[in-house]
């Protein structure tokens, strides 16, 4: 049974009870009624009233189609209703007459031309009340699945984004560490082989990572870790590297490699264009409903923020798809550092 039916099935034992109540409570101010006779009124209206919801159910599939259309909806349910007044009221009488005979009384009622008229009449204003309760609960119940169908959609539009994101992100990656080790090639060469093999386990760990989407910052920052091997190796003596990170931060959760497009902005931008020695600091804090995470090194703002190129874009698209205006990242100016700021949603990551 679809949400939609349950909801509608208690109703119609709600307004079934309760007309029997109002019966019940007429029969104790009526003279010569006897307590059955109310039960037997309300109840042979509402046994065959079921057996025309539960055919109109059956129905429901077919008109489903028009509940974009209320005129042609309606207009094809109240078209039944010569048919559903002759069979009901038929079928009601049948059955009061049955009982009462077996109860060895005779069921008293007006003539037959009163009897059609009255429960047409009273057949005809239920019958619009219930319709446009089945109308509503229908066109919300469709509602919910195309609003469920939609975001089903959007979840798997977010995907396809995010994993074409990471799809551009890594040969880029790539393609800036085999430079790094180009570079060296004909200096040093034992260098260079050495940053191949970090090269490869940072590879070979990258690709563990990206296969999730979510990874912890503790797993994060051994990946980052990997990857500043790779830099320090290049850019050994012009650049120290430090870690702040609080201890109640490395199992918050963080989308996989996104601190390392950061990183590399940090050496390209300042540790490559700059003749001077240039720190580099990554720290991490959280308060209670937010992770903080920095990478800052010395320079100037408009450099990195000039080359930004696709990994600081990238990032940017990622956060916005995972978290909307739950996250960001931004490049501030801090006294003779640039710092890339990020903020995300605090979440404890589950291994």
């Amino acid at each position: 049974m679809r949400p939609n039916n349950s909801a509608l099935f208690y109703l119609w034992g709600l307004f079934w009870l309760l007309m029997v109540a109002v019966a019940l409570e007429d029969e104790r101010h009526s003279h010569g009624v006897l307590w059955w006779q109310p039960l037997l009124w309300e109840g042979s209206s509402c046994l065959v009233g079921t057996v025309w919801l539960l055919l109109e159910r059956r129905m429901a599939s077919r008109w489903e189609p028009l509940l974009g259309d209320p005129l042609r909806w309606f207009g094809r349910h109240f078209a039944w209703l010569p048919v559903v007044v002759v069979t009901f009221i038929v079928s009601v009488y049948a059955i009061r007459h049955g009982v009462y005979a077996l109860a060895g009384l005779r069921y008293e009622h007006d003539p037959w031309p009163q009897v059609f008229f009255y429960e047409s009449l009273k057949l005809l204003l239920f019958s619009g009340l219930w319709f446009s309760i089945i109308f509503g609960l229908s066109s919300f119940g469709l509602w919910k699945q195309e609003r469920e169908r939609l975001l089903t959609l959007q979840k798997h539009l977010a995907e396809s984004q995010l994993s074409q994101l990471r799809a551009q992100l890594q040969p880029h990656f790539l393609f800036n560490a085999l430079n790094t080790i180009s570079s060296l090639m004909q200096v040093d060469v034992e260098r260079a082989d050495r940053l191949l093999a970090q090269l490869a386990e940072l590879l070979r760990s990258s690709l563990q990572v990206g296969e999730r989407q979510m990874t912890s910052l503790r797993a994060e920052l051994a990946l980052l870790d990997l990857y500043a091997r790779i830099m320090q190796e290049r850019f050994a003596g012009r650049v120290t590297l430090r870690h702040e990170i609080a201890d109640d931060t490395l199992d918050a959760e963080i989308p996989a490699m996104l601190l390392q497009p950061l990183l590399e902005n940090a050496y390209k931008h300042g540790v490559e264009r700059s003749s001077q020695p240039v720190a580099i600091a990554i720290t991490a804090s959280r308060d209670e409903t937010r992770l903080h995470v920095t990478v800052r090194n010395t320079g100037e703002l408009r450099a990195a923020a000039g080359g930004a190129g696709i990994g600081l874009r990238n990032c940017r698209e990622r956060l916005e798809l995972l978290f909307g205006d739950g996250a960001a990242i931004e490049l501030v100016q801090e006294g003779d550092e640039v710092a890339a700021k990020l903020r995300l949603p605090w979440r404890r990551h589950a291994a």
